[in-house]
């Protein structure tokens, strides 16, 4: 069965006109041919809303009695019995009278779109549980009825009914929205003009929020790229240094300019897991911007100017915050930097702010070796710098400052060996420790130009210089690559934990988690592979990014799990210290789709054990229901061909008459489990027809004694649209299980009333009846309630009833008698275009 639509209307105050609003909408789909009812209206006697209500089919209200007082809730099984096709309910956030089916309205209007029945309701804004704190604040009353957001995000429409504040309290003053000796306290109370501007703000942001959720899955359905400018959407792009709170805030401020505004903190780190970041820095700032509204988001990009630029467009960014570059002028000798590359390539439908801070232009560390992932840039840098370096000081030194004295000079040349050290590594600080000492050795060490050293004392200067120049660039490659290995158990601890989070949560996404690995490590698709056997071929478990490959062999790295399992990356090569965490990843994986196979099993499982539940019950049926009366026709047809015996005419009557009995009860019996099979394999294809419901009902009781029903059906009845042959069916497995249950001289009462445009026959008995929470279950297939006797058949003669009921478009329900047993309510629909049977609704039906 699908659920029902829910839609709201959210109105920013009370009286802005919400139940007006809903009450004309009734009244269109109403004039549309729709069928609408009214659940529970609150009109609160004001006239305008009370007329609306004129002409709406209204579902009497259920009396409950608290504490020495009656009061009235909606009547949430009338409206079930009743099931339009959309029913109307007020004050969405009502708390219930205690003892009432539910504690909450929406907690009835759950159960109505559960049953398939479209809800349209209201709610007031300052009934959000989430704002609640906020509307106190603001007005000075704690509002006691909340409803969860969450109930409300899920609605399929939600309508705003707005008002300004001067209108309102125009319509306050005028008696519209309450009585005149209330006018003057509220007015000075609750709805002065600054609450009213408060909450109607509220109220227009919230349901921006959500429709730009609407605007967000629209993008994403369409392929959308390009920036849609609804509202200011400001990305901060952090690098992780102090200067980021700075940043954080200048954003808020910016968002605060335009309503709505809405601040994405980013920090970009490269795909191998390496930051110069650090940790806590990026926590407080996480917190920050969070405690201001915002949100942080963790992308992983090796060109990071790019990486901010794809994220700002993916989330359709209007402006971008940057700090002005910490460098030093000389070091834009190493490229033009994040901000100025982002604020180029931005395009015109991005605008960059360059923010200035106090770290501005004072210095930014040369970038720090990673090991054996430097990159072809920071390898050709440090060589040049090795190589290139001392030959140009040489040259400088040689020409300009000639007189600076060799000690000196080997304090320059073994800056450059430092600085190969840090840009490129160990390889290109040995080669500048020894071209910068063939150097010296040539051009400032005498006898010069010649590789000869005459001064012992400048052989242990030099042999110093290559000494602590392979010193230096030992110790600072291995700070780097000390620094490398950090950052990587930094990185690998934050995702096995995040991978251990996953199994503690029980999460069973399969494809978020593929995607989370892909992420990690940039690539550009990952699969999730399994066979049979050696020999069978692979198959796709999961997949996840562009071009997924469809076998091992074809990946850039794959990870066997098992035997006959393996994960398949491509995009780039992984090296080896990276596998420990794939295989983590791979183990959690096939945990997720073991997890999620485990409970389409137990889907499947439960399937098989109702399936089983209904064919035990058939076999019990089987042994006793159809051999009972096969036992009768057996004993009867013996009896009569005995020569031993010489029948009256009267006996051999009786035993014939039996074995009529019998077989009736066998084809009764035997047309019940084929209307059950047909109804459940979807095959009933009723022919609907106009008729009159006097010609139907006498005929279907034809098989039962004329004294066990009585026979109120009206010939004034307007038309039924019906299939004539199953509503037949209907009322004979009705009346003749009533008259099942019926005492012996009270005859089971059948009559038949008109209201609007449908048609109720009620089948009365005074039987024992049957509990409240067993008059749904009544209606399943093989259900006999209480203490039936054995061969009152299989119990399908109700659920047959309903299934033929719900086939034609009409209901079928159980209520108690009065006074005593069971009340079937048979509901049919009269054909389109039908006049109404009364023109005004009655008395009981307004509220």
């Amino acid at each position: 069965m699908r659920r029902g639509k829910l839609r709201i209307y959210l109105g920013s105050a009370p009286g802005v006109g919400k139940t007006y609003a809903m009450l004309s909408e009734a009244h269109r789909r109403t004039e549309r041919g729709t069928d609408c009812v009214v659940g529970f209206v609150e009109h609160h006697h004001r006239p305008r809303t009370e007329v609306m209500l004129h002409g709406l089919e209204m579902i009497p209200r259920r009396g409950v009695e608290y504490r020495d007082t009656v009061f009235t809730e909606m009547d949430v099984d009338a409206v079930l019995a009743r099931r339009p096709a959309v029913v109307l309910v007020d004050e969405l956030a009502h708390t219930n009278v205690p003892g009432s089916r539910n504690t909450k309205r929406w907690q009835d209007v759950e159960e109505l779109l559960q049953a398939g029945i479209d809800v349209v309701t209201t709610v007031n804004i300052q009934h959000l549980e989430s704002l609640g704190d906020v509307v106190e604040t603001i007005t000075g009353v704690r509002q006691r009825e909340t409803v969860p957001d969450e109930v409300v995000r899920r609605a399929d429409q939600i309508e705003l009914v707005d008002m300004s504040p001067q209108a309102l309290r125009r319509r306050m003053a005028h008696g519209n929205i309450y009585k005149p000796d209330k006018v003057d306290a509220a007015l000075s109370n609750y709805f002065r003009p600054g609450n009213l501007t408060a909450l109607r703000e509220l109220a227009l942001l919230w349901v921006a929020d959500r429709a730009d959720e609407y605007l967000q899955q629209y993008r994403g359905e369409h392929g959308i790229r390009s920036t849609w400018q609804a509202r200011e959407r400001i990305v901060v792009g952090l690098t992780g240094g102090p200067e980021g709170r700075t940043l954080i805030r200048r954003a808020a401020r910016l968002a605060e300019k335009g309503a709505g505004g809405e601040v994405l903190a980013v920090y970009i780190a490269r795909s191998d897991g390496l930051s110069s970041a650090s940790p806590k820095e990026l926590a407080v700032q996480r917190t920050l911007v969070e405690d201001l509204g915002g949100t942080f988001h963790h992308v992983i990009g090796d060109d990071v100017p790019h990486a901010l630029l794809e994220f700002a467009r993916g989330v359709n960014a209007t402006q971008i915050v940057l700090g002005v570059s910490r460098r030093k002028p000389w070091q834009y000798v190493f490229g033009r930097g994040v901000s100025a590359t982002v604020a180029v390539e931005s395009g015109p439908d991005i605008d960059v702010h360059m923010v200035t801070h106090d770290a501005a232009a004072k210095g930014r560390r040369l970038p720090l070796a990673r090991g054996a992932r430097l990159g072809r840039s920071r390898i050709i840098w440090g060589w040049a710098t090795g190589v290139a370096g001392p030959a140009l000081l040489t040259l400088l030194l040689s020409q300009v400052l000639p007189e600076l004295g060799l000690a000196n000079d080997m304090l320059l040349f073994l800056t450059f060996t430092v600085a190969a050290a840090l840009l490129g590594g160990l390889l290109p600080a040995l080669a500048s420790a020894a071209f910068g000492s063939l150097l010296l050795n040539y051009f400032f060490t005498p006898p010069l130009y010649r590789l000869t050293i005459s001064d012992p004392r400048n052989i242990v200067a030099i042999s110093i210089f290559v000494g602590v120049a392979v010193s230096v660039a030992s110790v600072v490659d291995l700070a780097a690559r000390r620094t490398h290995q950090a950052a990587r158990l930094r990185a690998e601890s934050e995702i096995l934990s995040f991978l251990a989070g996953s199994v503690l949560r029980g999460e069973n996404s399969l494809d978020a988690l593929l995607e989370r690995l892909r992420e990690t490590f940039t690539m550009r698709s990952v699969a999730l592979l399994e066979r049979a056997g050696e020999v069978e071929p692979w198959t796709t478990a999961a997949a996840v990014g562009a071009h997924p490959v469809t076998r091992p062999e074809e990946a850039d790295v794959d990870m066997p799990i098992g035997e006959n399992m393996a994960l398949a990356l491509s995009g780039r090569v992984l090296p080896a210290e990276d596998r420990r965490v794939l295989g983590a990843f791979a183990a959690q994986a096939a945990v997720v789709l073991d997890r999620q196979r485990l409970v389409d099993e137990a889907g499947r499982a439960r399937e098989l054990a109702e399936g089983n539940r209904i064919r035990t019950a058939l076999l019990a049926a089987v042994s006793h229901d159809l051999r009972t009366p096969l036992a009768g026709i057996k004993a009867s047809v013996t009896s009569l061909r005995s020569d031993d015996v010489d029948w009256s005419e009267e006996d051999r009557a009786g035993l014939l008459e039996g074995i009529e009995e019998g077989a009736d009860r066998l084809a009764a019996l035997i047309g019940n489990l084929l209307d059950m099979s047909r109804l459940n394999t979807g095959s009933v294809v009723p022919l609907i027809r106009e008729t009159d419901l006097d010609e139907i009902v006498p005929v279907a009781l034809g098989g039962l004694p004329d004294d066990s029903v009585e026979l109120d059906i009206p010939e004034t009845l307007p038309m039924v649209a019906v299939d004539r042959g199953l509503l037949e069916r209907v009322v004979a497995n009705v009346v003749e299980n009533a008259v099942k249950y019926s005492p012996h001289g009270r005859p089971v009462h059948v009559c038949a009333s008109s209201l609007l445009d449908r048609v109720e026959l009620r089948v009365v008995d005074r039987g024992p009846g049957v509990p409240d929470e067993a008059k749904e279950r009544i209606f399943e297939p093989f259900q006999r309630h209480g203490d039936a006797p054995r061969g009152a058949g299989v119990g399908l003669g109700l659920a047959v009833a309903r299934g033929f009921t719900e086939a034609i478009g009409g209901t079928l329900t159980a209520e108690d008698t009065p006074g005593g047993g069971l009340t079937m309510v048979l509901t049919l629909r009269t054909p389109a275009g039908t006049p109404p049977a009364n023109g005004e609704l009655p008395p009981s039906a307004v509220t």
